[in-house]
């Protein structure tokens, strides 16, 4: 089977494209830059895509059974917006693979970007217009929602624990999320991405509250534990901030608080790796 992946070589993307090549499919891995990852020399195509780009994408479907998107704004930017990447780069990408008469279409999402108020987190909203072109567009579909990531979880937490306090929001300290392994998750796409008009909320066996995620990763750098709380209104005030606007970062924090303000348990619950292991193994190799 002919696969096409975008987002080949982000920390998702390499782990589909780990598991896509394991499996013996025909991968076309498409993104910006590409980088090498262990097993998998040899055993795809490059193409060098900028989705903003519609150009760059011709020809990228020809021949393609499967179209698998990864491709998503993560981080701060002062070039772009989620509207840019998740929205209208996902389109253009959709957009050509119908052109080359792809039969099936796989997008990551994110859980809880229907619910009310996600319209006014732009991470979240973009993934939700990009949901509804999907659905409408008369390609078979498989959207997936997870509830975010192990790597996330250790790699926003750390400078706090390095600096010694967490900060979360007051009041919201028992919100809870099953966060999932990316190498799990890549595992559970690759074995639906044939699955027709599919929606799944994705998370690991494993739920806890934030506050039990930031106990897990003090006790593994070896720190006591120290929290702070802050009100739920000053990470919308920081938001605002003509510096955090200038710096690309407004769209992160409104994204930071609406994840520790809710729940996000994902019912599609897959994967054997465990959080409390993984948090445990990453702080010893960060000493």
């Amino acid at each position: 089977m002919k696969v096409v992946l975008a987002g080949a070589f982000g920390n998702l993307g390499a782990e589909i494209l780990k598991e896509l090549v394991k499996a013996g499919h025909e991968i076309v891995a498409a993104d910006l830059k590409e980088r090498e990852l262990e097993g998998c020399a040899g055993k795809y195509t490059f193409v060098a895509i900028d989705a903003t780009d519609p150009a760059t994408l011709k020809g990228l479907c020809d021949g393609a059974d499967v179209v698998i998107t990864t491709m998503g704004l993560t981080t701060s930017s002062t070039k772009f917006t989620s509207y840019d990447i998740d929205l209208k780069g996902n389109l253009n990408l959709l957009n050509e693979a119908k052109a080359a008469g792809v039969k099936r279409f796989n997008y990551i999402s994110v859980i809880a970007c229907d619910e009310p108020g996600a319209e006014k987190v732009p991470m979240l909203h973009a993934k939700k217009l990009m949901e509804d072109e999907l659905k409408k567009s008369g390609v078979e579909y498989v959207i997936y929602r997870p509830t975010g990531y192990f790597y996330d979880i250790a790699k926003v937490f750390k400078p706090y624990v390095d600096a010694g306090a967490m900060q979360l929001l007051k009041g919201y300290g028992g919100v809870k999320a099953n966060v999932v392994d990316c190498p799990d998750f890549a595992k559970f796409i690759v074995e639906h991405m044939c699955d027709t008009n599919a929606l799944y909320e994705v998370g690991g066996k494993e739920t806890y509250t934030y506050e039990e995620m930031a106990k897990l990763c003090f006790d593994a750098a070896g720190k006591p534990v120290k929290i702070k709380y802050y009100p739920y209104w000053m990470f919308g005030l920081l938001a605002n901030l003509p510096k955090i606007k200038k710096e690309g970062k407004h769209d992160i924090i409104l994204f930071s608080q609406w994840t520790l303000s809710h729940d996000l348990v994902g019912k599609d619950v897959t994967g054997d790796h465990s959080f409390k292991e993984y948090i445990t193994a990453y702080f010893k190799n960060a000493k």
